[in-house]
């Protein structure tokens, strides 16, 4: 009786695993998508947001962990597709073999992305590097300072058309939480402050801006991409690492749901 009562319960948990994978399904018809390069893209940019929490899933649709998730995206050979389930709760990725008939520009980007994130998520947990330099105000900034806030720090450069595009939408997420008064906006520019100066009077940044910051952006954050933000908890340690305001926004959200 024991043994049959524990055979059903084990058959109805397998069911119910069975049931929960059955109704995981891709957002998007994954070849329909790598017909071009720049449907692929606009995809990967509008619909993926790998510096955020979510389910890894391998391409057989097991769960594994997230650094072998990145790892295996940085051979070039799979790229991430959304899965949608009947509670829509969880977001969750899984992998997707790229097709050999696929733009080789698809396998390219992907790699190259792949690596930041990993790299970025490996800062996760870790205590922002030491910091000790003046804005273009003449304040100090510290790591000391920023203790006791949540930091929000944007790593750019004049020349770097991503960052500049996404001025309006930090200006209006540091306006969004002008009341928040844990709440720190700091920018790190490679840029000399004659330049920033004259550059800003054009394109005013919210943000508190450090200038000359190309040697510690290269040789303490070892950063390969522009912008990338960073969002500090209050003991300075990163919570995350992320390549663009749209993770940005999201990610702050949830931080400061927890705090």
């Amino acid at each position: 009786m024991k043994k049959a009562l524990l055979g059903l319960i084990i058959g109805l948990l397998c069911l119910t695993a069975s049931s929960q994978k059955a109704a995981l399904a891709p957002e998007v018809n994954p070849e329909a998508i790598q017909k071009t390069f720049a449907l692929w893209q606009d995809y990967q940019d509008h619909h993926i947001m790998l510096s955020l929490d979510f389910v890894p899933l391998d391409d057989q649709a097991q769960n594994i962990s997230k650094k072998q998730f990145l790892t295996t995206l940085t051979t070039g050979e799979y790229f991430p597709l959304k899965m949608l389930s009947d509670k829509n709760q969880i977001t969750t990725y899984q992998l997707y073999k790229v097709l050999p008939s696929s733009d080789t520009s698809i396998k390219a980007y992907m790699a190259s992305l792949a690596f930041n994130e990993l790299q970025n998520y490996a800062m996760e947990g870790q205590q922002f590097p030491s910091f000790n330099y003046i804005d273009l105000q003449g304040n100090p900034i510290t790591n000391q300072s920023m203790l006791g806030n949540i930091v929000v720090i944007k790593c750019w450069y004049i020349h770097c058309a991503a960052c500049i595009k996404e001025f309006s939408e930090v200006n209006a997420l540091a306006a969004h939480y002008k009341d928040r008064r844990e709440l720190q906006f700091i920018s790190l520019a490679e840029d000399t402050p004659e330049q920033l100066k004259a550059f800003l009077i054009k394109k005013p940044l919210s943000y508190s801006v450090v200038p000359n910051m190309k040697h510690y952006m290269n040789e303490s954050l070892h950063l390969n991409a522009f912008p990338t933000h960073f969002i500090l908890d209050k003991q300075g340690k990163i919570l995350k690492v992320l390549l663009n305001f749209e993770s940005l926004d999201v990610a702050l959200k949830e931080v400061l749901e927890k705090n």
